[in-house]
């Protein structure tokens, strides 16, 4: 009798590692959700108050002429996403560029980049936010825009530094002396060798870092840029729904958030498997 061996997939074996800790979390989440809205509920009985979401999905999409058109929230969303991704991109950069200044030999550079990390580190996003916007923007001549960004990727990045910093000094010394006798210059050394090794190591921080970035940046509806949280906010003074509208804005942050933590496990994993 020929006994046949079912293998799994490795496809399959991929989307299950990378799906659990997504789902997982989404499963934790859901649960307090459900938790959360049983309460509120109650008390929303005991206030005799009336849920209104059947008006949410005006504020999210609209439909004109037979086309799809998004509404304040989701036009909120974009700009919260464009904030985010640029300001992420700023972040790695000065993140890696401190880092570098930290470990390097020179006293100027390593004491610049330790005033920054200890300047940024030690005094609140929000403060920052209004010296940019309100002192050093018009002086500098930069837009909302811009500002909301530089305050962001300043701010996360004296966080990113330290993580890039403890990345390389993880790295063993023995692979910049190889880098070294193989002829590479500094620069293809890092780019080749030092820095792939380093991400694989930084990579569940730098996640961290990332969706951290997310939820900041609704701090810069401070000055009057149209995100989501500015959208939301203004939605509730327009209509006295508080409890609709920031739950909507919640459950939109969170469902950025957990895909932004699920495009990181799948990263990790497409970085750690060796190529064939």
């Amino acid at each position: 009798m020929v006994q046949k061996v079912v293998r799994s997939s490795p496809v399959l074996k991929t989307l299950g590692r990378i799906s659990k800790p997504f789902f997982s979390g989404l499963l934790q989440v859901s649960l307090v959700a459900i938790f959360i809205l049983w309460l509120l509920e109650t008390g929303a009985d005991a206030m005799n108050y009336r849920w209104q979401w059947y008006r949410i999905p005006q504020y999210l999409w609209f439909v004109e002429d037979g086309e799809w058109f998004p509404a304040e929230l989701l036009e909120g969303l974009r700009v919260t996403l464009e904030i985010s991704a640029v300001s992420l991109l700023f972040t790695l950069v000065i993140g890696l560029a401190t880092a570098l200044l930290r470990l390097s030999d020179s006293i100027v550079g390593r004491t610049v980049a330790r005033g920054y990390i200890e300047l940024i580190r030690n005094t609140p996003l929000l403060v920052q936010i209004y010296l940019l916007y309100f002192v050093f923007g018009p002086v500098l001549g930069l837009e909302r825009f811009t500002t909301a960004v530089l305050a962001l990727s300043l701010f996360q990045g004296a966080y990113t530094a330290e993580i890039f910093r403890a990345g390389l000094t993880s790295i063993e010394r023995g692979q910049f002396e190889a880098s070294d006798s193989l002829g590479l210059s500094k620069l293809d050394s890092y780019r080749f060798v030092i820095l792939p090794q380093v991400i694989k190591r930084i990579l569940p921080p730098l996640t961290n870092e990332g969706v951290s970035l997310v939820k900041n940046s609704s701090i810069v509806s401070v000055m009057a840029i149209f995100d989501l949280t500015t959208e939301g906010r203004n939605i509730v003074a327009d209509t006295a729904m508080p409890f609709e509208v920031w739950f909507t804005v919640a459950g939109i942050y969170l469902i950025v958030t957990l895909t932004l933590s699920g495009f990181a496990a799948w990263l990790a994993h497409r970085l750690n498997t060796p190529s064939h």
